[in-house]
């Protein structure tokens, strides 16, 4: 009987596809229910970018038998259940969080919650900015406020349009290599950048709702895709709703890098940095060192704890 090891690259409800990096051969599995049962705190029990074992069954089918250890994983509560949650990708080596300034308007508290979840699990994360080709006429000091703001927290910006091709060929590169998970809200342009990326791929690509200025769900399945110029994405459906999981309220200061640094100079040890004297981050966002916004995510992160427990 064959078996081994192989990394899931598409997830269509109980049926996979695998493949065994770095090769592309894909081929399809299906999962022994007894995996299923173990993970039932999560609505998916396998991820994509899951290290698998796999054997046969009787009619030769592969079957998988085991999930192999994570090294990390993005994951997210359910929004309409807030006991359970959902795994996007595992095993990623970067993040790209796709935004765009307007149409959709950017959400920072939903950024915000992705970019704790990603310092949570150690992902490495870089925010691309979408459109801007359309962003620099429309309003430059808010393109220069939005890269103020995440820059100054220590993330990287790269500003594409798929239209002029800027930036793409930095992301192309740094993706050689490298599983790399692409993310973000409907609307923003997520799978038209991974076509200016390699022009071979096909991720579904869908128009704006004019109604609402939301992006209408065209992706419904998470699916990786080598590149034909090397490394690996991962398309995750537009995601409307992200909730924390496995943050304590205590510990969500810790995963803002920028609360982190300005928090080891508090005067109390531990500091909630909301009422307490002497409190150092407080400080530095009244200073401008901190970002109001960022800062405000973190007291909706709080508030949001509260409600959840």
């Amino acid at each position: 009987m064959k078996t081994g090891e192989a990394t899931v690259v598409k997830n269509a409800g109980s049926h996979y596809l695998l493949s065994e990096l770095p090769a592309w051969e894909v081929f399809p599995a299906v999962l022994r229910g007894k995996i299923r049962l173990k993970q039932s705190v999560v609505t998916n029990p396998i991820a994509v970018g899951d290290r698998v074992r796999y054997g046969q069954d009787a009619e030769g089918n592969a079957v998988i038998t085991e999930i192999l250890p994570r090294r990390n994983y993005v994951i997210r509560r359910s929004t309409n259940l807030s006991r359970q949650a959902h795994i996007i990708a595992a095993n990623v080596d970067r993040a790209y969080l796709v935004v765009s300034l307007y149409f959709p308007e950017v959400k920072l508290p939903f950024l915000d919650r992705i970019l704790v979840t990603c310092e949570l699990y150690g992902i490495p994360a870089t925010i691309v900015l979408s459109k801007v080709d359309m962003y620099r006429e429309l309003d430059p000091e808010g393109l220069a406020h939005f890269r103020s703001i995440y820059e100054g927290a220590g993330y990287p910006v790269i500003e594409t349009s798929v239209v002029s091709g800027e930036g793409i060929a930095d992301i192309r590169e740094a993706c050689q290599g490298k599983v790399n998970l692409f993310s973000g809200e409907s609307g923003v342009g997520k799978s038209s950048l991974i076509k200016a990326l390699d022009p071979s791929l096909d991720p579904k690509i869908g128009a704006i709702s004019a109604a609402h200025l939301q992006g209408k769900h065209t992706t419904s399945l998470y699916e990786m895709y080598p590149l034909s110029t090397g490394g690996y994405v991962i398309d995750s459906p537009g995601i409307r709703g992200f909730g924390l999981v496995d943050v304590e309220k205590e510990e969500i200061a810790r995963y803002f890098p920028e609360m982190l640094r300005e928090g080891a100079h508090c005067r109390f040890t531990p500091c909630t940095h909301t009422h307490e004297p002497g409190c150092a981050v407080k400080a530095a966002v009244d200073a401008g060192v901190i970002s109001p916004e960022r800062y405000n995510s973190y007291l909706g992160m709080l508030e949001e704890d509260k409600k959840f427990r």
